[in-house]
């Protein structure tokens, strides 16, 4: 049963356009002129409850935009949209209470505080019992490895514990839908995996709805099984990464290592599409429904060391479907 509901959801700008100089100055003063931006259009989905969805598109393509229509910061231009059963933008306590939004790029906690705190401060916000409270934080501390830390002001907590201390006070009342905008933004390595890990336990243990942006596509190939790609405002395409890359990139790449240098290029090129030579070894681009008929053929008429066949990259496979607009 779908928790989320989109249809036909669009967000449209007025901005005034001023010229440069003293009378553009003027002109935009007494005559103001516009121009109109299409930051979402009309764009249309659904997320069952439980699920765990990556919401991905290049910067200005408007996924922040459409996750505040979702939670209800903005209003919608046209469209309709519920979560969890309520309208967002109406903004009810019943609402708030059910969801969260969580940006990278953005703090809630008090700098200067510990982060023990302000989670009192969000606790009495949500109006949440003081023994459900401690329950909830020594739960969430857990999972999250911040114990001994929320005692600390949040200035002298390591990017990564900031962030773990962010999720704990976004989750702190228990939501039934996590909007997540770039959680693991400028996290290294390590600490992405721990937020990454996080994720996947909160989502079994709660069955709570996840969707999720990020620049870090190894954020969505570990956490969901279906995108959603936002370009230029419209949705381009919905479904699994499997079916996406199956879609749009319907070759394989084989290498082959020869035992002897090559000498005859030329006569490579029936095998498939030359990518480039290194040294020995060749790679093809090969069509997916050649691929078994041209290893064959490979393993039949030349002498070879090693070879492999690899998937393309999921990362060039949605750089291009970016560059083109449309699978």
């Amino acid at each position: 049963m779908a928790i989320v509901t989109v249809e036909r959801l669009s967000k449209i700008y007025q901005i005034a356009v001023k010229d440069a100089g003293l009378i553009g100055t003027f002109n935009h003063f007494w005559n103001r002129q516009y121009r109109t931006i299409d930051a979402v259009k009309e764009i249309s989905f659904a997320i069952a409850s439980g699920e765990m969805v990556g919401f991905l598109g290049a910067n200005g393509a408007g996924k922040t935009t459409t996750l505040k229509m979702l939670t209800g910061l903005i209003h919608p231009s046209s469209g309709n949209v519920q979560v969890a059963g309520h309208i967002p933008f109406r903004r009810d306590t019943s609402f708030l209470q059910k969801i969260t939004l969580v940006m990278g790029q953005k703090q809630q906690l008090i700098w200067d505080l510990p982060a023990i705190d302000s989670l009192r401060m969000n606790a009495a916000v949500y109006d949440i019992p003081d023994k459900i409270f401690k329950h909830r934080l020594g739960e969430l501390t857990e999972m999250l490895s911040l114990q001994g830390k929320l005692n600390q002001p949040m200035r002298k907590l390591s990017l990564g514990e900031r962030m773990k201390a962010e999720l704990l006070a976004a989750l702190l009342h228990q939501p039934q839908v996590l909007f997540l905008d770039e959680p693991t933004l400028g996290l290294d390595v390590n600490a992405q995996a721990n937020v990454r890990e996080f994720l996947r336990e909160y989502n079994q243990r709660y069955q709570a709805t996840i969707l999720l942006t990020s620049h870090y596509m190894a954020d969505i190939t570990a956490l969901c099984k279906r995108v959603l790609l936002i370009h230029q405002g419209g949705l381009i395409y919905d479904g699994s990464l499997e079916g996406l890359r199956d879609n749009f990139a319907p070759a394989r790449e084989v290498r082959v290592e020869f035992a002897q240098p090559i000498s005859d290029r030329e006569g490579l090129q029936k095998y498939g599409q030359i990518l480039n030579v290194d040294g020995q070894a060749v790679c093809f681009s090969v069509p997916r429904e050649d691929l078994t008929r041209v290893i064959s053929q490979i393993l039949a008429e030349l002498e070879i060391v090693d070879l492999s066949i690899n998937e393309p990259a999921i990362e060039d496979v949605i750089g291009q479907v970016f560059r083109d607009g449309s699978v």
